[in-house]
């Protein structure tokens, strides 16, 4: 099973930026799709932004449209979400993970990463 484990999350101050990396110990366009998640304290994890490997199709939640951008490196077999304009309603555990089938539902994903912590203060 390829590991995956996620880096870039930090504290950052609202309208700000990040760039999250998702680093895949074997070959990410194995799964058709890959994608990220988040989690707040309370909440169900959503997702974020998928990205079917085959064809580089992204989709995105309404909440991140025209801020987030997931993108892939299948020769270094590296997964991203840039982040910019972030809010503090962003603020949430994420996660990146790897899947087949229908990209834009959790429940596609059986393979995830631990968590990278972002924050966001206003």
């Amino acid at each position: 099973q390829v590991q995956l484990k996620e880096s870039g999350g930090g504290s950052v101050q609202a309208g700000g930026s990040l760039r999250l990396s998702c680093a895949a110990s074997g070959y990410i366009a194995s799964s058709g799709c890959a994608g990220w998640f988040r989690q707040s304290p309370g909440k169900e994890r959503e997702r974020v932004a998928n990205i079917l490997t085959r064809d580089g199709s992204t989709g995105y939640a309404d909440s991140v449209k025209g801020r987030f951008t997931i993108s892939q490196d299948k020769d270094k077999n590296m997964l991203y979400l840039q982040m910019n304009a972030l809010k503090p309603e962003d603020t949430a555990m994420y996660y990146c993970a790897t899947g087949g089938g229908w990209c834009a539902v959790p429940t596609s994903y059986h393979n995830w990463g631990q968590g990278t912590q972002v924050t966001v203060s206003s």
